[in-house]
């Protein structure tokens, strides 16, 4: 009889530790489900050019100017676009489940296909913002259901810059019925961020002179960040090389930076799926470290705080860096 209650008391420790790995590997697809890498090169497009979805996101006039022949155009615009909406005041959020549908097969886009998402900097704001619209991209058609969605590295300029043919032909898709299923568990809500403050991993994506106070955004009024987040600035992610392009930087310096600041979560999240949550100013900056933790490095159990900072401080006060 003893025995048997050990064996049980065993059984449910081990089933209570696995849980949280279970759930965190319920929402999100493994690397072996992809057909494709989640950040190509110009080479890499140009060859396999008309096997899939080029999605070009930049503005229609500056598509009209030139673009990747066979690449469809679906401008990301703040406040309201395709991929993003504005609710309760609160910018950069998820379009209603049925008009991103819409959306997305309108663009001739099934569940099936692979998508590259093709953007660039625009010279009137910091050159992140344009790369994290791919992202912020990405992730919509992730949480939409594709799997096989990748950002071309460099962008359109890359593609110039690599002597790549451009057109001014406009192509018109041909429209689809999506029927995908969105997954509602990447993103959290303020509760739940409140909630696991001590318990889960929070990342503030925002530039480091906002993180520590020094800088106050125009979104979010109060100085410092989220009680017990951790600084990993979005802007790290890119690289400025010689030829004036932004391009990733590479997997092992991504990895390096990623386990600086969530070292503890790297061998007990392997492991136990460890929730990580990532937030920024509006949902910009923080969609490009979830893609990069979730698709590039294969973080199992990372989440997007949509509400953002912009949200926090309707509600809570921020903190300013201090040794916690």
């Amino acid at each position: 009889m003893k025995t048997t209650v050990f064996i049980v008391s065993v059984l449910s420790i081990l089933i209570a530790l696995l849980l949280p790995c279970i759930s965190a590997f319920a929402w999100h697809h493994p690397s072996s489900a992809r057909s494709i890498d989640p950040i190509v090169s110009s080479d890499w497009l140009d060859s396999h050019s008309g096997e899939g979805i080029i999605l070009d996101i930049r503005s229609a006039e500056t598509y009209a100017t030139g673009h990747i022949p066979g690449a469809i155009n679906e401008p990301f615009a703040v406040p309201f676009s395709a991929w993003i909406t504005m609710r309760d005041d609160l910018l950069l959020e998820v379009p209603d489940e049925a008009d991103l549908f819409s959306a997305i097969g309108n663009l001739g886009i099934t569940k099936d296909s692979w998508v590259v998402i093709v953007t660039e900097p625009n010279p009137d704001e910091p050159p992140y913002y344009g790369l994290a619209n791919a992202t912020r991209v990405a992730l919509t058609l992730i949480y939409a259901g594709l799997i096989n969605v990748a950002i071309l590295d460099g962008g359109y300029p890359k593609w110039v810059v690599d002597g790549l043919p451009v057109t001014t032909d406009v192509l018109a898709a041909t429209p689809v019925s999506y029927d995908g299923e969105v997954n509602q568990v990447m993103f959290v809500s303020i509760e739940h961020v409140k909630k696991r403050l001590w318990k889960s991993d929070i990342v503030d994506a925002r530039d480091a002179d906002v993180y520590f106070g020094v800088t106050i955004e125009p979104f979010a009024d109060k100085a410092g960040h989220i009680p017990k987040a951790t600084s990993l600035p979005a802007p790290w992610i890119w690289q400025l090389n010689p030829d004036g392009t932004y391009t990733y930087k590479d997997q092992e310096t991504l990895n390096a930076m990623a386990y600086g600041v969530l070292r503890d979560t790297w061998s007990y999240g392997i492991l136990f799926g460890q929730e990580i949550i990532v937030y920024c100013g509006v949902g910009g900056y923080a969609s490009a470290w979830w893609f990069v933790l979730t698709q590039v490095l294969e973080y199992s159990n990372v989440k997007l705080y949509d509400g953002a900072a912009q949200e926090w401080v309707k509600y809570y006060d921020m903190v300013p860096y201090q040794w916690e």
